[in-house]
């Protein structure tokens, strides 16, 4: 039974941590926005045991600060750590399609591999569809999951895809809060995620790369105009 009781905490963790997450990317929770464990316990009607190991789980990946003193609040990234984001996921990006250049050789559509990228094309056609609609809350999700599955996927290796998903899921709290407040939204939101797949799937490692150097230096573009309309 004690292992029982662990595995359910342990689930119950996870659960608040994935439900604090979701609510800093819907904006729900503001960056520099402060609360504490009791609060959130309330909230979610549980003791204060996981929603303290979800806090902590949520410092550890960078979406919150603890305060000694004050409880937690969310992160709050400037444009310089944005910068950093992208600047690192296209030095990652570049290396994985350097070194793991096998794996962008096209694959039998029954092969695992294949399997897989038929399975990640179609979160990237939803995400895509969200994109050009504008609807931020659709595009999170299927964006997320698409990036995690093609990290997984494309680098063979669990740390880097880990990494470079803590990248995603930062970069996207620092973007919404600005996301919603754009009037041009729709200029701004990425819908390259089936052009980048279907160039994997080609086997085409050069143009795979080009898409997503394409895709940061248009998040740099975006940062430069942040930066432009803050210091105005």
């Amino acid at each position: 039974m004690p292992a029982s009781g662990a595995v359910t905490r342990n689930t119950l963790r996870q659960q608040i941590a994935d439900a604090l997450r979701d609510e800093v990317l819907a904006g729900r929770l503001q960056p520099g926005e402060e609360f504490t464990v009791k609060q959130i316990a309330e909230q979610y009607g549980v003791s204060a045991t996981p929603v303290r190991e979800a806090l902590v789980d949520l410092c550890a990946q960078g979406l919150l600060d603890s305060d000694q003193h004050r409880g937690f609040r969310v992160h709050q990234y400037s444009i310089a750590d944005y910068r950093d984001m992208v600047e690192a996921r296209m030095l990652v990006v570049d290396g994985i399609f350097r070194r793991h250049a096998p794996r962008t050789v096209p694959p039998e559509p029954d092969h695992g591999i294949g399997v897989a990228l038929v399975s990640i094309r179609r979160r990237g056609e939803a995400a895509a569809r969200a994109a050009r609609a504008g609807d931020l809350d659709v595009l999170i999700g299927y964006d997320i999951r698409y990036w995690r599955e093609l990290g997984r996927l494309v680098s063979a290796n669990d740390h880097i895809a880990d990494f470079l998903h803590r990248l995603r899921v930062q970069a996207w709290v620092f973007s919404v809060p600005y996301l919603r407040s754009e009037r041009d939204v729709l200029g701004w939101l990425w819908s390259g995620h089936v052009e980048l797949v279907d160039a994997i799937t080609r086997g085409d490692g050069e143009a795979a790369v080009q898409v997503v150097r394409d895709y940061n230096a248009h998040s740099l573009e975006w940062a430069d105009r942040l930066e432009a309309r803050t210091d105005r």
